[in-house]
């Protein structure tokens, strides 16, 4: 949408006569301007820190930043990108005399006394995403960062946003080995090298202990900003605190010190305070008894001077041990989502046995009820999917764990696979046969393995390894799937259970911090052959998640959902068609369908909406969320309520 808007005030810009003039520089920098920047400054300008934590943007924090800036002259500093956002500002949002962008491509030019000179002029400056390093690279220890400093000393407004945000604390998270830490790594080792704090750079009113970060729920950020106070803890300033900003999110900041949230969505501003010193040691996980987070929605106020923030969103303590953050507080007003299948086949009313059909609804109800434990008490989605799979893997009905069908040589294997949505980490196994529940496996492989897929005695040999719970190779056997085996023998054809063709299962769900997750498990097919391995397994065709995109989890023949990706069709329909889940969900499987294959999928997008879609006549399957009750269906012609 955003992209869309930019293009039409580019084309508006034009007729108008006030387009973006370009200038480019051999002296490290390009510039572009919108605007008139001679006019004389409208208003007067006032102190101000506008805090954003990335994605789209608030207009109504744009239009208090630009009164601060008197609704003056506004620089825009970045080192990559384009001038897209001063068209934005000068032409969408309106109240800008003018906007000046200058992207730097060398150190050089920060001595350039024409850029100073715009920075002298500026009415308000701000810092655009993109690589935090690339800013201490080109400005720390130049006139640009003493022309920084000046602009705020004389009480004009300053902004960033993402890359621009991170250095604006008194310490700051640089990203100078050339990537971004995620949570797990910087929890593990604090002091470790892709933590890479750098100080003495600008020097905001306010933010002299202040650590921040952004993108900040929808990345899972708040591990790695408590992992950044504690090394500046521990390192230089023992009163340093965290201050996290969600996407689309803005906290706007006036000369009193005194806050607001403004969002384009939903979301917080997050006040990470630990208590005391941290135990932490080189090479060593992070341990904190107690760190106090306190969230700050469109309702309340921060003071910056005293740290408190006045009718908070939530809050709570946290804690962490060996590197693991546990006890987060969440949003009690954020929505869960919870589906499942058990498997699609030709379910006919009449089909199942009253007994058997009541036993089918009892699972299913078991394995939501697991799930929406979880998920109720702002647990995550992918503690959410696998233990809901974990309950269909211990459910003779079902073709998962313990009632996996046999293959050609009458010996259970077992397939399965997760994705976390929040990371697009993941994990798989293939060709199982002591893992009770392989679901956990999968997990164990994404988190531990360094790998994604593992197969056969090797994934067997790590499960060992994980200490995850062996079984003897009886644990699985069922009368009913040694029946359709021996069966299987006799014909060389296997012997399905019509109403149960496709005994895979599956999860997907949506957490309250907005992340989503995926997981699917099967026994296979009856009597397959060759080391025959299906879609489950397999991410992008029996399994996917994105956050704010969608989760898939899919049940049919593996072969065909394999050749149309069809877990990440119905993601990439979503994202880059802006087809609802359902429409996603339908057309995807009358993909499967036009080249011969039949099945079933379960689909969630990014704000929890649910999507069935099967060409077969039934599917075991059932939803329950934060605002609908738990509900289970089989055939076909169950309508959702």
């Amino acid at each position: 949408m955003r992209s869309a808007t930019l293009a039409f005030f580019s084309v508006l810009a034009l007729l108008m006569g006030v387009a973006p003039v370009q200038a480019a520089s051999p002296d490290g920098y390009t510039y572009f301007e919108i605007g008139d920047v001679a006019t004389p400054t409208p208003g007067t300008t006032s102190p101000g820190l506008m805090l954003m934590g990335g994605g789209e943007w608030s207009y109504d924090a744009w239009r208090w930043f630009l009164a601060k800036a008197g609704n003056g002259h506004i620089v825009i500093l970045r080192a990559s990108g384009d001038a897209e956002a001063g068209e934005e500002i000068y032409g969408k949002i309106g109240g800008a005399a003018s906007v000046q962008t200058i992207i730097f491509d060398d150190r050089k030019a920060s001595e350039d006394p024409r850029i100073l000179a715009m920075l002298d002029h500026a009415d308000g400056v701000f810092l655009a995403g993109g690589d935090q390093s690339n800013y201490v690279r080109f400005w720390k220890g130049t006139s640009i960062q003493k022309a920084l400093n000046d602009h705020v000393a004389r009480g004009r407004p300053i902004g960033g946003t993402s890359a621009g945000l991170a250095i604006l604390g008194k310490v700051g998270y640089g990203a100078m080995d050339g990537g971004s830490v995620d949570s797990v790594t910087a929890l593990k080792d604090p002091t470790g090298p892709e933590v890479t704090m750098v100080g003495d750079f600008l020097d905001m009113p306010f933010l002299s202990h202040v650590v921040t970060d952004t993108h900040f729920t929808a990345r899972d950020r708040l591990g790695r900003l408590i992992a950044f106070v504690a090394q500046v803890r521990a390192s230089s300033d023992p009163e340093a605190i965290g201050l996290g900003v969600d996407e689309d999110g803005v906290l706007c900041v006036d000369g009193d010190g005194v806050g607001r949230f403004y969002t384009a969505s939903r979301g917080h501003a997050w006040l990470v305070q630990p208590d005391g010193a941290p135990v932490i040691r080189a090479g060593a996980p992070l341990d904190y008894s107690a760190v106090r987070i306190t969230t700050l929605g469109t309702d309340g106020e921060i003071d910056l001077k005293t740290m408190t923030i006045t009718r908070p969103a939530f809050s709570g303590v946290a804690s962490v041990a060996g590197g693991r953050l546990i006890d987060v507080p969440v949003d009690p007003t954020a929505p869960w989502s919870l589906a499942i299948h058990g498997g699609a086949g030709v379910i006919e009313r009449g089909a199942l046995t009253p007994a058997l059909e009541t036993a089918y609804r009892a699972g299913l109800q078991a394995a939501l009820d697991a799930g929406s434990a979880v998920l109720s008490r702002g647990g995550a989605s992918m503690d959410a999917v696998e233990a809901t799979v974990r309950v269909l893997e211990d459910n003779p009905l079902f073709n998962a764990g313990k009632g996996a069908v046999f293959n050609a040589e009458g010996v259970n294997q077992l397939d399965a696979s997760i994705m976390d949505g929040a990371t697009r980490n993941a994990g798989a196994v293939t060709g199982v046969t002591r893992t009770r529940n392989p679901v956990s496996l999968a997990r164990a492989a994404m988190e531990h393995s360094g790998r994604l897929l593992l197969s056969g005695a090797g994934a067997d040999a790590f499960s060992r390894l994980q200490g995850l719970e062996q079984v003897e190779p009886s644990y699985f056997f069922t009368e009913k799937r040694w029946g359709e085996y021996q069966e299987w023998l006799r014909t060389q054809q296997a012997s399905i259970d019509p109403t149960h063709r496709y005994g895979t299962v599956g999860a997907v769900a949506l957490d309250r911090q907005g992340h989503l997750a995926a997981a699917t498990s099967t026994g296979g097919l009856t009597g397959k052959q060759w080391g025959r391995i299906g879609d489950s397994p397999i991410i992008g065709a029996g399994t996917y998640a994105a956050d704010d995109i969608c989760a898939v989890s899919a049940t049919g023949t593996g072969e065909y959902f394999i050749r149309t990706s069809a877990a990440r069709q119905v993601c990439d329909r979503v994202d880059w068609n802006e087809q609802t889940i359902q429409e996603a969900a339908d057309a995807t499987i009358e993909d499967i369908g036009d080249i011969g294959g039949d099945g079933g999928l379960i689909a969630m997008d990014g704000e929890g909406k649910v999507a069935f879609a099967m060409n077969s006549e039934g599917m075991y399957r059932g939803s329950v969320s934060s605002s609908s009750p738990a509900r289970v269906r089989i055939y076909a012609d169950e309508t959702a309520p």
